[in-house]
């Protein structure tokens, strides 16, 4: 018997044994055991992550079920079964039914116990990628961070100088002139105040204290959700699909709730035409994700929060600058509302991420949990 199988055998006995699965539990990739039938018989951390649901859920059913298109790794399974090869390892495509498709490295291999048993691990092959992009996101973000600060300091000294001289020559304005010369120089006082306030939106991340405290994100949700149908009263639904058992954590919930608010107001924007038509939907979804890496620190458990509309989706031409300062895809929009949304995520030491296609865009927010 090969190592590998060995490996697959003691696995499969753990199974009765926890204690000796901690290793398993450890692992970064999904490791999945099935029985002869096909049916899940256990599951890792990272397996019950991968497939985003639990052990206890998965155990009542075969892991085909979870694809569309589960023909190519029964086929595997069903090679491994009859011995073909000790352990097979192949690049596979799984698609699910409303969600984003796997891209996944297997390795299959058949087990002693249970008769008939086959070991399964699977790891997404655009985790590294995924590991590469959050490296680049959280650089840039730094680099977005300084050049805001500097930029904003540079615009606000000369601005009080400009407004500042614009109402001294409003009061030099000669008397028989004063009401046609005074419309110029309060179009140059109004647009120094715009200005003004919109570097104060710029410098505003930097300048709030963070205050913590323990925070319930189904609270955050809540707020949000009220303040989003008082704005939007009809042609709005806001669906709710929390996991009750998360836990409370330390964070800035007015900061949360920002970001939250934010990113949901966007959305709303974006469903103009849905409202309209009474269609509109947005979706706040929690769940726990285990084992996932932030900032190259890994964590046990995260907190994982999906704020989804059914919206025409983000522009593909802007779709890697959204969280870019003074980027938007609405006309007269400031593009401040998601760099601020990422600012606050990352001094909570979590990721904000967004897929989007025509009729989904999901905005992802990871943070740790105790």
């Amino acid at each position: 018997m090969s190592i590998v199988s060995n490996i697959a055998a003691r696995a499969a006995a753990a199974i009765h044994r926890p204690p000796a699965l901690a290793g398993l539990e450890l692992l970064a990739s999904a490791v999945v055991l099935v029985d002869a039938e096909g049916k899940i018989a256990y599951a890792n951390a990272a397996a019950e992550n991968l497939l985003e649901s639990s052990l206890k859920a998965l155990s009542r059913q075969t892991l085909s079920a979870q694809f569309v298109n589960p023909d190519e790794l029964d086929h595997i399974c069903a090679q491994a079964r009859e011995h073909k090869f000790s352990d097979l390892r192949q690049d596979l495509t799984l698609e699910r039914a409303g969600r984003e498709p796997l891209h996944v490295h297997s390795m299959v291999s058949a087990v002693e116990e249970p008769a008939g048993g086959v070991l399964i691990e699977l790891r997404e092959n655009q985790q590294h990628l995924k590991l590469d992009r959050e490296e680049r996101i959280l650089d840039q973000s730094q680099v977005n961070k300084e050049l805001i600060r500097n930029l904003a300091h540079e615009i606000k000294n000369p601005l009080g100088g400009i407004r500042g001289a614009a109402q001294l020559l409003e009061m030099e304005l000669p008397g028989a002139h004063a009401v046609q010369l005074r419309e110029y120089t309060q179009v140059i006082i109004k647009e120094a105040d715009r200005l003004q306030t919109l570097v104060d939106r710029l410098l505003a991340p930097h300048r709030r204290p963070h205050i913590v405290g323990d925070v319930n994100i189904h609270e955050v949700l809540e707020r949000v959700r009220s303040l989003m149908l008082a704005e939007f009263p009809s042609g709005l639904t806001i669906l709710r699909d929390y996991d009750a058992s998360i836990p409370e954590f330390r964070g800035d919930k007015e900061q949360l709730i920002q970001t939250v608010l934010n990113i949901a107001h966007n959305a709303a924007q974006a469903l103009s035409a849905q409202i309209d038509a009474g269609a509109a939907q947005i979706v706040f979804k929690t769940r726990v994700a285990r084992q996932v890496t932030m900032a190259k620190v890994r964590y046990g458990l995260a907190l994982d929060l999906h704020i989804i509309d059914n919206g025409p989706g983000i522009a593909p031409q802007i779709r890697d600058r959204i969280f870019y300062p003074l980027v938007s895809g609405r006309e007269g929009g400031s593009g401040l509302g998601l760099t601020l949304a990422q600012t606050f995520v990352q001094q909570h030491m979590g990721v904000i991420e967004c897929e989007s296609r025509p009729g989904c865009t999901d905005f992802r927010i990871l943070l740790p949990l105790p």
